[in-house]
């Protein structure tokens, strides 16, 4: 007997168009997530979130439920991203190698006029400082807290082993509360 996503998946292949559209409804979501935290131009966000479901569309019959089709699909969009930030020249975790600890200094320096012009409410600074760190750290802190998925899901998205994620989970974590406490009083971030 095939599961939900084995018939919706046949559906497509076979050229059904309202199947592909609900395909898109049930992980739009999940793809949204990943492209907008990791690319900050808005313009772009749209361009490459349809790109990511073309490349689903175009892969799908060779998709063989090795994994589950949310990692599958996420993957893609991940990988779509990965592409279209090296073709910018975007920031990267891997370009950190040896400037990370003066670039945690330059990100944690405090200046009072900038903090007169942030936002008071913490979703808005939280969501400010994760669009700073390297898109790695973005995609996993989005898939981890906002899409749920587990260390094990998230490594085969980004082809990282799962000990990796979670040292980069840790460390994201650790930079957003770092700059947070150096910009902030406790008692504006945790009333």
């Amino acid at each position: 007997m095939m599961t939900e996503p084995e018939e919706l998946v046949k559906k497509i292949v076979a050229g059904d168009a309202e199947a592909f559209r609900n395909l898109i409804a049930a992980y739009q979501r999940l793809v949204s997530h990943i492209v907008f935290r990791m690319v900050n131009n808005e313009a772009d966000r749209e361009d490459l979130c349809q790109e990511v479901f073309v490349k689903v569309y175009q892969n799908l019959s060779s998709f063989h439920f090795e994994s589950k089709i949310s990692t599958w699909i996420a993957k893609i969009a991940y990988n779509t991203c990965l592409n279209y930030l090296k073709k910018k020249k975007v920031l990267l975790f891997d370009d950190l190698a040896g400037k990370s600890e003066s670039l945690e200094k330059s990100f944690c320096s405090y200046d009072a006029a900038d903090s007169a012009a942030l936002a008071t409410d913490l979703t808005a600074r939280l969501q400010k400082e994760i669009e700073t760190l390297p898109a790695q750290y973005r995609a996993i802190l989005t898939l981890y807290h906002l899409d749920e998925m587990s260390y094990s899901e998230i490594s085969e998205i980004l082809d990282m082993p799962a000990g990796t994620v979670k040292s980069y989970l840790f460390r994201a974590r650790k930079i957003l509360k770092e700059r947070l406490s150096a910009k902030y009083p406790v008692e504006e971030l945790w009333p």
